[in-house]
């Protein structure tokens, strides 16, 4: 039982310290950039040793990996569950006013998200994690988009539902690179908001 004990503090230890890196390095890379921050600076923002650091993460990369999914597997949820909630019709206005709202349009978020993709953009391994998180949010946009199929119709410039997906994301990439220039959030998700339902109403509620 002792041994027990001691190990479950052990664990919830390792826990809270992996997570407070992975803060401290949120913020480093956000005010300096990835490719610019060592593993001491980010050892000195959460108050750790490089034992500590490396008994969590192998390497800087690693734990820019770690840290940019458990960003992406955030908003992916977010999505998702703001979309899950009207069935089967889609009410597309209140959708996206759901998802917008919940959104994280964070500009420490978006430059580590730039980072990564500059990253990602030179190295084919570190670009499969990228697409594997992109392919996850469209997905859970293609699913709800599937489910209203019959019940709400989808302008035909949109094509079929994976690439009414595409649409959502690229909208979502436009005005998020808009949002890293003149850091208005607010604007941002007033855009996002009519780009999202300009681009998903075509003035019918008609099923095909």
């Amino acid at each position: 039982m002792v041994a027990e004990a001691t190990a479950k503090r052990v664990t919830r230890r390792r826990v809270r310290t992996r997570a407070n890196l992975l803060d401290a390095a949120f913020a480093v890379f956000a005010a300096k950039g990835f490719g610019r921050v060592s593993i001491e600076e980010v050892c000195e923002a959460a108050g750790y040793s490089r034992g500590a650091f490396y008994s969590n993460f192998g390497s800087l990369d690693e734990l820019f990996f770690a840290l940019y999914r458990d960003r992406a597997e955030l908003i992916a949820d977010q999505v998702a569950g703001a979309l899950a909630l009207d069935e089967p019709d889609l009410d597309v206005p209140a959708a996206v006013d759901r998802v917008t709202d919940v959104l994280l349009l964070d500009l420490d978020w978006l430059l580590v998200k730039t980072d990564f993709l500059v990253h990602a953009a030179r190295d084919p391994a570190v670009a499969q994690t990228l697409l594997d998180h992109r392919a996850r949010l469209r997905g859970a946009i293609a699913d709800r988009l599937t489910r209203a199929r019959g019940h709400t119709q989808l302008p035909a410039v949109l094509g079929d539902i994976d690439s009414a997906a595409h649409a959502v994301i690229a909208a979502y990439d436009g005005v998020t690179t808009q949002l890293l220039l003149d850091k208005d959030a607010e604007r941002a998700r007033s855009w996002l908001k009519q780009l999202l339902t300009a681009l998903l109403t075509d003035g019918s509620n008609t099923p095909e």
